[in-house]
């Protein structure tokens, strides 16, 4: 492949110049770090740039391929460029491209796909859609990365007229007389217009918050037979190569960071890393640590008497003794035709097992036994159910009732008049045990009797 020594210099001194003018960019507008210590969602990030570029434009493409002139010029291209970041890791890009391009064969060469001297295509547009993919940075663990590789790949439309010159010298010009693919009859057009798909890579640099500096090479493959002017293998298509350096502009405000240069995974390390958000995060583990302590002061009850400290009113109650919502003894009952059963005739307490008001078969003998006295002897009797601290105040008073009723049952049952006896509920008031522990809990699981 030759090209002049003239073209060249003029490619790598654009190239140089463009670096230039970004690193004077760099220099007059101080970078101002922006970030955000959460990923959220588009809008607190900058998505949208635009860009300029300049570079050189060949007939012939990286990866090889054949070619109908075996010699290649260099040529000046430039180009605009309009990108919306979707993500941290994909954009899509508008990108427009001006510019010639040429080449010959030479005789003493091989390669050539035609006989034609040479060819020069003037590439009035190329306007694609194509999707940019950020592959990865020089360093992916840091949250502030400057350098990032990207792929591209997409679609568009391109206007161009070749001019040919034949071997002996003949100048086919299609400007005016463009008719498309062969057999096309249509009216000539100033242009050939047709399909191409770009495909590139290339490599940016983070020169300020809102300047990056990107240097890239696509290869654009053109669905097409005629674009260097020549039909030379109707089964094959042309394609060209643009090899660039731009600059591109981030535009939105600048309190926010742009998205094409924010790291998720750097932003999981944070809570390592960042002395801010350790910070908070302990005061947070502080604060729950304060609400646990609250809320195990709300259920302290130093003297077990049911009733938690903040309300109760007569603290230091003796273990066992009756009290009130407000943690104050009951005043004891003493009337001379109310005798407790088990005191007169040694019976016992009813025990239920947690959340039940069925009866237990130990009980058995102790009602048959009151069951007995009531038939024999007559008279009423009372029967009070009790429930433990567990459930709502208005549940442990219905399942209290419920045990009450469950004596009365029985002793009907076995032939006491259901006027003998006379059923209440106290739900979890009047404790014998306190209910901090299972053990009290299951002594205040209970029904008492008390003869009339």
């Amino acid at each position: 492949m030759n090209y002049s020594t003239l073209k060249k210099s003029l490619a790598l001194s654009l190239v140089a110049l463009t670096g230039v003018a970004s690193l004077a960019v760099a220099q007059e507008t101080p970078a101002t770090t922006s970030s955000t210590k959460v990923f959220g969602g588009r809008g607190q990030y900058r998505t949208w740039s635009i860009g300029v570029n300049g570079g050189v434009l060949a007939p012939v493409i990286a990866i090889g391929g054949s070619n109908d002139f075996n010699k290649w010029d260099v040529n000046l291209g430039y180009g605009l460029n309009i990108r919306k970041q979707l993500g941290h890791s994909f954009a899509l890009e508008l990108n427009g491209l001006r510019g010639k391009v040429s080449g010959s064969n030479d005789a003493a060469l091989s390669g050539a796909g035609s006989t034609a001297k040479e060819f020069e295509t003037q590439l009035q547009y190329a306007v694609d859609l194509r999707g940019v993919v950020n592959v990865g940075s020089i360093d992916f663990l840091r949250r502030e990365n400057s350098v990032g590789f990207f792929l591209t790949a997409g679609g568009g439309y391109l206007a161009y007229a070749p001019k040919v010159t034949a071997a002996n010298g003949t100048v086919t010009d299609w400007k005016g007389k463009s008719t498309g693919p062969a057999g096309d009859k249509h009216e000539a057009k100033d242009y050939v217009k047709g399909f191409y798909i770009p495909v590139g890579a290339g490599v940016k640099f983070k020169v300020s918050e809102r300047v990056n500096f990107n240097l890239g090479y696509t290869m654009n493959f053109v669905d097409a037979d005629n674009f260097d002017g020549v039909y030379a293998k109707g089964t094959t298509k042309d394609h060209f190569s643009y090899g660039y350096a731009g600059l591109e502009f981030s535009l939105g405000s600048s309190a926010k960071p742009s998205l094409e240069w924010s790291n998720p995974l750097a932003t999981m390390y944070d809570e390592l890393k960042d002395p801010t958000l350790r910070q908070e995060v302990e005061a947070l583990k502080n604060r729950v640590s304060a609400v646990e302590k609250s809320v195990e002061d709300l259920k302290k009850d130093t003297d077990g008497d049911g009733v938690a400290d903040q309300f109760d009113k007569c603290p230091g109650t003796p273990a066992g003794t009756a009290v009130d919502g407000s943690g104050c003894p009951l005043p004891k009952v003493t009337t001379p035709t109310t005798v407790e059963t088990s005191n007169v005739t040694g019976f016992e307490k009813i025990g239920f097992d947690f959340n039940s008001s069925v009866l237990k078969t130990e009980s058995y003998p102790t009602l048959d036994k009151l069951s007995s006295v009531l038939r024999e002897n007559g008279g009423k009797v009372t029967v009070n159910g009790y429930a433990s601290s567990e459930g709502t105040t208005a549940y442990n008073l219905k399942l209290s009732k419920d045990r009450a009723n469950s004596v009365k049952t029985y002793l009907v049952n076995s032939g006491v008049s259901a006027s003998q006896v006379a059923t209440k509920g106290f739900g979890e008031a009047n404790p014998i045990a306190s209910n901090d522990t299972e053990e009290g809990r299951i002594q205040n699981r209970r029904v008492e009797t008390a003869r009339n």
